[in-house]
């Protein structure tokens, strides 16, 4: 009997995981909604936040590190927003920042 038992738990498992491996847990309609949710939430984010302030960098200072100060808290946005925009607005990448000199900071809400 446990034999039979084992046996019927064992096809079950493997056709659980069949079944997930061929259809997945969730729908794709469901995944692409999702998916479609956060590109538009980006847009929108990179629409409504046109703002910068324009700051001189000092010695370990970074692009987040400015932004965390002026905000005074978290980031409202993604990190790879924030990378975006700041690219778009000084067209250098915020690891090449030199001390010294002045870039604009995109500001959110």
């Amino acid at each position: 009997m446990k034999k039979l038992l084992i046996l019927l738990i064992s096809v079950l498992v493997i056709y659980c995981i069949y079944v997930d491996l061929q259809s997945g847990t969730l729908p794709l309609s469901q995944v692409a909604s999702a998916q479609e949710k956060e590109i538009k939430s980006d847009k929108q984010e990179k629409k409504n936040n046109t703002t910068y302030i324009e700051v001189t960098v000092k010695p370990g200072d970074t692009v987040l590190s400015i932004l965390e100060k002026n905000l005074k808290g978290d980031l409202p946005v993604s990190i790879t927003t924030v990378v975006k925009d700041f690219v778009d607005l000084n067209k250098v990448e915020p690891e090449k920042i030199q001390i010294g000199k002045k870039y604009k900071i995109p500001m959110y809400q």
